[in-house]
């Protein structure tokens, strides 16, 4: 049994780094944090909502994306509503959840990554191009993903 665990503790090694950190985003005693995490699929940035409660933080919900997937955007199912994406296309200048424009987060290269905190669940959410145009987006790309799909089946 310990031969088995040195061996996927070796294999599987897994890294964060934060990126981005608030307090008192919603109500006091509150907090969110961007962080990415290298695992066995790559680079995967998150965002986490907490709550301090008797001194203590507790983690209350998370949400996750990964650059260039069929997935746009997701929202957190539990007040605060909290939508987020990861963004690689530099024609990107400003996105928005429902009449709130979102935080952008410069990561690297041309990775950035944005959210929104809201009241509102199930809201339209828009980006506006550098060229002034506004497009709305699904939350999954399905022409992107049925490309994945084929590309699966080959």
């Amino acid at each position: 049994m310990e031969e088995n665990t040195q061996e996927y503790d070796e294999e599987v090694q897994y890294s964060y780094s934060l990126i981005h950190q608030e307090e008192n985003v919603v109500h006091s005693n509150d907090a969110l944090a961007v962080f990415t995490e290298n695992n066995l699929q790559g680079e995967q940035i998150f965002i986490a909502y907490f709550e301090r409660e008797g001194g203590h933080w507790n983690w209350k919900q998370t949400r996750g994306a990964e650059w260039d997937t069929p997935v746009k955007w997701s929202a957190m199912h539990e007040e605060p509503y909290i939508y987020s994406g990861a963004i690689s296309d530099n024609s990107i200048k400003e996105v928005h959840a429902g009449q709130m424009q979102a935080k952008i987060i410069h990561i690297k290269e041309d990775k950035r990554f944005w959210y929104v905190i809201s009241r509102e669940k199930d809201v339209e959410v828009k980006m506006v191009m550098a060229d002034g145009t506004e497009k709305i987006v699904e939350e999954i790309d399905e022409e992107m993903l049925k490309e994945w799909q084929d590309k699966k089946t080959e």
